[in-house]
């Protein structure tokens, strides 16, 4: 070969190495699918580098294993494995560079027991890396060259090199594009498992309903969940419960319990028969040790008591009607964990107050300080808004929940059981009877029966009345019906007990304004406080007479069955 023939031929290699990096450059945009983008390489590689054989290996399995993906040649080995530092595949993987080995027979590191297993005879062998901005994915491996000696030499491999950086971006973005794939399919499937989770959850009832609850997910899917439900003898069954671990299993195990337990609590005679029944089913069919952590219950709303089972879960608080806090721990282990026990249920009386159950997405949370807020903290948020009605008190703790700068990475769930409305909408007719389907809330509160509070009670009623565009009057008159109710119940039902409780409502159906004042003193004696003629009024009678005079209807009423008191007055907007 002459010396002015060397430029030429360097030229014409260079062209047909640019016009072959240019078509494989092409190959590799043209598609996303990981298999048809080596497919597409591989047989390119054997032809223009004049090789017997090639292979492309990935790693695989979090890296702990390389996988032979595609090949050409005599001989199919594709879904060989080798560990991620055998042969010379692996030493180019673990340094991250080309490597020629040109006579094999003297390479200690040749995994020969391919070739033994194969039939192939390997000579030569010449393997680059697929690297991406430093990162290996795998080798790309040529054996035999044809022509010549039969041996690779240093510009085989620079070309090896740049076809394989070639190569390694176009599998980086075919698993780009695979991931995104999935993680779009996982999506999809997480957000339609939210949907069925939500559908597992009871709808939204009426302000009047005494049990209410509230679930917020820490991802796409819950292990948390509750439920209640009016049974046809009258009682309302309720639970609140939380799935051991995360993702998709506790959502699968959440949605097994809850329908067994809807299923069941239908004929169970109370809440320890109850659980003991799931509990045998759990442990028949639970796998990798998951668990149930559970508070249930029956309440019976004309006796205002319940009954109630703890199962390894937190606390249920009882917030009396005076203040006062009790704690009933769990009386068993959680479900799913020891078969054949028994789960002791314990009798309530609320006498007025109200259960709060909650998991630990609520009381593990972390403050703004970086302390766990636990049960007292929780207790702190629950005081905050007691005088919030029963149906938005739980998204107002929440809300100052996060207000206090609060954060948690699990799920949290709530709920509470107010007995007291039902007691004043369902059983105090008909006295209490009016259009109460077409009625819209306006405000309740409930609060403690001492002149200290009134200032409050004034101010939220004038608010609330304000915002439908009442006249000046209509509202003058309502506060001062609503303050003169309150004092005549402080000193005259609770006779100066600061310890009792009032709630009010107030309710709006366009034509009216209804106020219902509740008290849970003893029963008072209505004949002592029917409208008389001024000259006859005794001292402490003038807030009554008052009331009757600016109002269009004054109506009493007792809770049946227990202590307490009910005045529903009417005030009509057009009078």
């Amino acid at each position: 070969m002459t010396d002015d023939a060397h430029p030429a031929m360097f030229t014409e290699a260079s062209n047909q190495a640019a016009v072959f990096l240019a078509q494989l450059t092409h190959d590799f945009a043209s598609s996303l699918d990981i298999v048809e983008t080596l497919k597409h390489a591989i047989d390119r590689f054997m032809v223009h580098l004049n090789a017997e054989a090639a292979s492309i290996f990935l790693l695989e399995e979090g890296g702990t294993a390389l996988v032979c993906r595609e090949c050409a040649g005599p001989v199919d080995i594709r879904g060989l494995r080798l560990a991620p530092d055998q042969g010379i595949v692996g030493q180019t993987v673990q340094h991250n560079a080309a490597k020629i080995v040109r006579d094999v027979s003297r390479n200690p590191s040749f995994a020969a027991m391919v070739d033994a297993d194969t039939g192939f005879a390997t000579r030569s062998i010449l393997c680059a890396p697929l690297s991406v901005r430093g990162t290996c994915l795998g080798a790309l491996e040529l054996l035999n060259k044809r022509g010549g000696d039969g041996l690779f030499d240093v510009n085989d491999m620079q070309l090896a090199t740049t076809v394989a950086s070639a190569a390694a971006l176009a599998i980086h973005n075919a698993q780009l594009a695979t991931t995104l794939v999935e993680q779009e399919r996982v999506r999809k499937e997480l957000e339609l498992a939210r949907h069925i989770q939500e559908s597992l959850l009871p709808g939204r009832e009426s302000t009047a309903f005494p049990v209410h609850g509230l679930n917020i997910p820490a991802r796409e899917v819950s292990g948390d969940f509750y439920d209640f439900l009016r049974l046809a003898d009258g009682r309302i069954y309720f639970t609140l419960a939380d799935v051991s671990g995360k993702g998709m299993n506790a959502a699968l195990l959440m949605a097994k319990t809850t329908s067994l337990l809807r299923c069941l609590a239908k004929t169970a005679s109370g809440a320890g028969a109850l659980l003991r029944q799931v509990n045998d089913e759990l442990c028949e069919t639970a796998t990798m040790g998951m668990f149930v952590t559970i508070v249930a219950g029956f309440l019976d709303c004309d006796q205002r008591r319940v009954d109630l089972a703890n199962a390894g879960h937190h606390p249920v608080l009882l917030r009396r009607r005076d203040g006062g806090i009790e704690e009933f721990k769990a009386s068993a282990p959680p479900l799913g964990v020891l078969a054949d026990i028994d789960f002791p249920s314990r009798d309530l009386d609320l006498e007025g107050g109200v259960l709060y159950l909650y998991t630990d997405g609520m009381s593990e949370s972390i403050d703004s300080n970086g302390a766990e807020l636990g049960s007292a903290g929780l207790l702190r948020m629950i005081e905050a808004q007691v005088a919030v009605a029963a149906d938005v008190r739980l998204s107002a703790i929440v809300e100052t929940w996060r207000a206090a700068g609060c954060q948690s990475h699990d799920d949290i769930t709530l709920m509470l059981i107010d007995p007291i409305r039902s007691g004043i909408h369902d059983q105090a007719a008909p006295v209490l009877a009016s259009a109460r389907a077409s009625a819209r809330p306006l405000l309740e509160l409930r609060f403690p029966a001492a002149a200290t509070s009134l200032k409050m009670v004034r101010e939220q009623v004038q608010t609330a009345i304000a915002v439908i565009g009442a006249s000046k009057k209509v509202i003058s008159d309502l506060v001062i019906a609503v303050n003169e109710a309150c004092m005549n119940i402080i000193e005259h039902a609770y006779k100066g007990d600061s310890a009792g409780e009032i709630v009010l409502q107030v309710m709006n159906n366009d034509a009216q304004l209804e106020v219902v004042l509740t008290d849970f003193a003893q029963p008072i004696d209505f004949a002592c406080i029917r409208p008389r003629a001024l000259d006859e009024l005794r001292p402490g009678g003038l807030g009554t007479h008052f009331m009757n005079e600016i109002m269009d209807e004054c109506a009493y009423a007792h809770l049946p069955g227990q202590s307490g008191n009910v005045l529903r007055m009417i005030k009509r907007l057009d009078a």
